[in-house]
């Protein structure tokens, strides 16, 4: 039997699976990270952290890039336009210890594109060479091998993810992602698996998946349809961190995990109170609404439970929302 969960070389560091967590804004912190690995990520990336902000200094921005207790190994996403600045920024991040740091040429929300920033930079492979040199000049005597995750072009007539690809390999890339959408689809559509595929195939580096995958079926199609080495997981881990230990089992031929609605709550919880140590219960509270909202879309008295999330400031009020998601599942409490 082909077992499909496998360890991943970049650059000279090896990568003990091949199931990530993407850099996802407003959702991949900390917390969420660590919960994460908890149920089986093999490597979490961080929020993109903009490189200009953290050479300026920015507290808030360097907050993006606090460490979990329990992630041994972590990524970091930087994103910026200007190899000086980004080259510099690589070198601020060393001393949070990440085992690679990723450049993002994806992130099509027009105030990231307006700066140059972002999937703006698929239009320019020249540009992509020259940043990625920039950092690979700092961090690779460091050990730390710099990757770049793109998109498969700016829009339906320019689908230039090859070229881009090739000019990150120029400039020291170890790794290349391929969210298989073009810019102007932002995240509308369907992901084009045929051409993670013919990267996948094209490049003498790890070429690792992203788009469309929601479940532990997904992770194993993409796998075995394109031969990717590894898959990144967004969208479909929020409200969801549960997809990695379910995948895992999937691609190692082991019976699924069966997780009934406390184990759930429980994690939700684990998570909430992980917020609160690294923001705070105010201000994690207010950031948990919308996780809230994701771990009970689909579930009964989901909807009633979502409109009163939005309001809730404190962890006792989550508490009692998660008493009542398990009451409404077990069928105790009516929608």
């Amino acid at each position: 039997m082909t077992h499909y969960h496998h360890p991943v070389r970049v650059g000279g560091i090896e990568l003990t699976g091949n199931l990530f967590l993407a850099p996802v804004a407003g959702y991949s912190d900390a917390a969420f990270r660590s919960v994460c690995v908890d149920e089986g990520a093999d490597l979490c990336f961080t929020e993109m952290v903009s490189a200009e902000a953290l050479v300026r200094g920015s507290g808030k921005t360097e907050a993006l890039m606090a460490r979990a207790e329990n992630e041994t190994r972590y990524a970091i996403q930087l994103f910026g336009s200007k190899p000086d600045v980004l080259s510099r920024a690589a070198e601020l991040v060393l001393r949070f210890g990440p085992v690679l740091v990723d450049l993002n040429c994806g992130c099509p929300v027009p105030k990231i594109v307006k700066s140059g920033a972002g999937s703006a930079l698929m239009r320019d492979p020249g540009l992509v060479r020259r940043i990625v040199s920039a950092m690979v000049g700092v961090l690779g005597a460091a050990g730390v091998p710099v990757t770049v995750k793109i998109r498969s072009g700016w829009d339906e007539g320019s689908r230039n993810f090859r070229e881009v690809a090739e000019a990150a390999l120029e400039g020291g890339a170890a790794a290349v992602t391929l969210h298989a959408r073009t810019r102007a689809m932002g995240y509308s559509g369907r992901a084009s698996w045929s051409e993670i595929a013919q990267l996948a195939a094209a490049l003498p580096v790890p070429v690792f998946g992203s788009g469309d995958v929601f479940s532990a079926a997904d992770a194993r199609r993409m796998l075995e349809e394109t031969g990717c080495a590894g898959v990144m997981v967004a969208r479909g881990a929020m409200g969801n961190p549960f997809i990695f230990c379910e995948a895992r089992a999937l691609l190692e031929g082991l019976p699924p995990p069966e997780l009934d609605v406390r184990e759930r709550a429980a994690t939700a919880r684990r998570h909430l109170a992980l917020a609160a140590r690294f923001l705070g219960e105010r201000n994690a509270c207010v950031e948990f609404r919308k996780q809230f909202c994701s771990y009970t879309r689909g579930t009964a008295a989901g909807s009633a439970l979502r409109a009163e999330a939005v309001k809730a400031a404190s962890c006792a009020e989550f508490d009692l929302l998660f008493e009542r998601w398990i009451r409404a599942a077990e069928g105790r409490e009516s929608s």
